[in-house]
């Protein structure tokens, strides 16, 4: 059984809704293709100091010689060029971009010039290789554009001053950013671990609440079963039935629960609301609709009940991603579908915006997903918690997806009809 529920319309005024399971719907998949050896930044910085380096060079000519050479325009611009390869050669770009630079000095008559290439090529190897590395790489940048010089072999203490304390620049530079990423990313693990830790105490007093409900069910279920042991035992005998279920299931919740527990934590106060469920994902939907966001839930096999801390695993989940959406896909239509399988319940949220990109910043480091957050930490941790799988991550044709699946044993597949509306 299929039922869609409307909440989006796209483009042409139909209502959004997903197709099989396992399929994107109507995105397109992009065209296949071997990646570049260089990223967008790489390029953007060797134009960078491709552009720099010619300025500073044709200023430069103008004044000392009165000319511009044209050969020295040519070196300067093929010296930039082995800065797009500087990322995975970060020793031999830097030798690349000395020799050209040799070259220009033996060419053309040039005063002294530590140019932006260099300090990109040097400023590249200090921060990816070790100082065994780093040090000769940097004597090696410092000393080799002062040879052929105008003043050459007699060089004059202002250009050797000059690329020492360039240089020294350069590396400094590098070694402070070398450390201030180091602590972000620790910092960075450490607010990760607090998340971890933060959701395992949410999840526990979630699963508390949810435990406390089958021992107050059980307890009803034997109080009507003694009651009716004498004058019906076919109703007492449906009571312990479903007594067992709900014994069983509590027990395994019970460990659960114990699983996440940590030694030491201060024991908070559990919520007296009822928990969320499956039945309240209409409910979300329609919240998403009306904070902007045009949704369309599509539910998809037969439909039965859960346990309900599977019901709130999968109501937590798209509750997250489409938190997510709002935030991060800027104008853009969402899908939610749920299928019920024959071993358990798969749950995939996705939306087609373009969202943030990444920081490209200067170009020295790749930028974060825009949507690597710590939600998706939670979503993790309640979805490993009941041995499931979950993926998170961009779509190809634009757009983010998240995808869980949620295992069921045995026993929580033949869960009586009631047993869900009792707990709730």
């Amino acid at each position: 059984m299929s039922t869609t529920r409307p909440g989006a319309r796209d483009s042409t005024g139909s209502t959004r809704s997903t197709g099989p399971a396992g399929s994107t719907g109507g995105f397109r998949a992009a065209p296949g293709g071997d990646a570049l050896p260089w990223t967008r930044n790489d390029a953007l910085v060797a134009v960078g100091a491709a552009a720099v380096d010619l300025i500073g060079f044709t200023l430069a000519s103008q004044v000392d010689l009165g000319y511009v050479p044209p050969a020295g325009c040519v070196f300067m611009v093929v010296s930039a060029l082995p800065l797009l390869a500087r990322r995975r050669a970060p020793v031999l770009t830097l030798a690349a971009v000395l020799l050209f630079g040799l070259g220009l000095n033996l060419s053309v008559p040039v005063s002294q010039h530590f140019n932006a290439t260099i300090v990109v090529a040097l400023y590249t190897v200090v921060r990816t290789r070790r100082p065994a590395v780093a040090a000769p790489a940097t004597l090696a940048a410092v000393t080799l554009p002062l040879v052929g010089l105008e003043s050459w072999p007699r060089l004059r203490l202002v250009e050797v001053v000059g690329n020492v304390a360039t240089g020294a620049i350069v590396v400094t530079a590098a070694i402070v950013m070398t450390h201030w990423q180091r602590d972000i990313e620790a910092n960075r693990r450490l607010l990760a671990d607090r998340a971890v830790a933060d959701e395992r105490r949410r999840i526990a007093r979630e699963l508390h609440d949810i435990v406390a409900h089958h021992i107050t069910t059980m307890q009803l279920m034997a109080g009507g079963a003694r009651a009716n042991l004498a004058h019906d035992p076919e109703v007492a005998g449906e009571a312990l039935v479903d007594l067992e279920a709900s014994g069983r299931i509590a027990l395994r919740e019970m460990r659960q629960l114990l699983d996440v527990l940590r030694a030491g934590e201060e024991p908070e106060e559990a919520p007296t609301a009822p928990q969320p469920g499956i039945g309240d994902l209409e409910r979300v939907v329609s919240e998403s609709c009306r904070a902007g966001l045009p949704t369309a839930l599509d539910v998809r096999g037969e439909e039965r009940p859960l346990p309900p801390s599977v019901g709130l695993t999968v109501f937590r989940i798209v509750q997250e991603a489409l938190t997510n959406a709002r935030k991060h896909a800027g104008r853009a239509q969402a899908s939610v579908r749920l299928t019920y399988e024959p071993g358990g319940v798969a749950v995939e949220v996705s939306d087609d915006g373009a969202g943030a990109g990444t920081d490209a910043g200067f170009g020295w480091g790749a930028g974060a997903g825009a949507r690597s957050g710590y939600g998706l930490v939670g979503m993790r941790e309640r979805v490993v918690l009941h041995g499931g799988t979950l993926e998170a991550g961009p779509l190809d044709e634009g757009g983010f997806r998240v995808s869980a699946r949620l295992p069921l044993k045995t026993d929580e597949q033949l869960l009586p009809a009631t047993g869900e509306g009792v707990l709730r």
